[in-house]
C-alpha cells in the first residue's frame, strides 16, 4: 500500500529530549550557572517554558529563527535578574557546537530503519534547522537510510502547515496515496498529515488517552512498524 515513508527526526528517531538535556546540563556546568540558579532543574524548567512558547510563535511566523534562538537562551537569565546577552550567546554557541554530535537514538530506531530501508523509500520531514539536522543524523549513523531530507528551513514553513507536506511530496516525487507520515508530535506530524489526506503513524511516547481523531496507526514502540509495514 505504501512506497514512501516520511519520518520526523527529533524524538521519533533521534533522541532529542535526552540528547538536549544532556547537552544543556553539561553546558550549564561549564558556565557555572549555579551562580544564578537554584539548580539545573530550575534553569531547565525556565528554558523549556519559554522555548515552547517561542516555537509556537516561530511556527506562526511572529518571530524569526534568529529571534527564537536569542530569546530562548536569554530568557532564563532574565528571569533571575541576570539578563547578560553576551553570556547567553556564549552558552548558545557552546550548546550548538555539542548537540549535533550527540548519538542517542530512540529505542529500536536503528533496527527498524534497517528493516524498512530495503522495502520502502525513506525520507526525513522535520521542523529542525538545516545546520543541525543532517549533522545529528551523521553522528548517530542513520543518514545513509534516507534518500532525502526535507526541512522547514527549505521553504520557511513548518509542520503542520499543508505547504510543507505538499513540498515534500513534490520534492521526492511521491504520490499522496502511497505515502505515510511517522512522528511523535500529534499536532505537527499527525494532524498536519491528516489535513492533507496523508496516512499517519502516531508514535505515542506518553500514552495520550484522548485524541481529537483516530490516527491511521497508533504505536508506542517503533518495532510495531515492522508489523504494520
Amino acid at each position: 500500500m505504501y512506497k514512501n515513508l516520511f519520518f520526523d527526526l527529533d524524538d521519533t528517531l533521534w533522541a532529542f529530549s535526552q540528547n538536549a538535556r544532556d547537552t544543556f546540563e553539561a553546558t550549564y556546568r561549564k558556565h557555572c550557572f549555579d551562580r544564578y540558579f537554584d539548580s539545573f532543574e530550575h534553569y531547565y524548567t525556565l528554558y523549556q517554558q519559554r522555548n515552547h512558547e517561542l516555537w509556537k510563535e516561530y511556527a506562526d511566523g511572529t518571530v524569526t529563527k534568529e529571534e527564537l534562538n536569542r530569546q530562548r537562551f536569554l530568557y532564563p537569565l532574565q528571569a533571575v535578574g541576570h539578563g547578560d546577552s553576551l553570556l547567553a550567546q556564549a552558552f548558545a554557541d557552546d550548546f550548538f557546537a555539542v548537540i549535533p554530535t550527540c548519538r542517542k537514538l530512540m529505542p529500536h530506531a536503528l533496527e527498524v530503519l534497517q528493516y524498512l530501508s530495503g522495502r520502502y523509500r525513506l525520507f526525513i520531514l522535520s521542523n529542525g534547522f538545516q545546520e543541525l539536522q543532517c549533522r545529528k543524523m551523521r553522528s548517530a549513523g542513520i543518514d545513509g537510510f534516507f534518500r532525502q531530507v526535507i526541512l522547514s528551513d527549505d521553504i520557511g514553513v513548518l509542520k503542520p502547515w499543508p505547504a510543507i507536506f505538499h513540498f515534500a511530496l513534490s520534492a521526492t516525487q511521491s504520490q499522496l496515496h502511497e505515502s505515510l507520515m511517522i512522528g511523535d508530535s500529534w499536532e505537527s506530524d499527525v494532524t498536519g498529515a491528516h489535513n492533507v489526506g496523508m496516512h499517519q503513524v502516531f508514535y505515542d511516547l506518553y500514552g495520550k488517552e484522548e485524541l481529537p481523531f483516530r490516527p491511521t496507526y497508533h504505536i508506542a514502540d517503533l518495532r510495531e512498524l515492522t508489523e504494520i509495514l
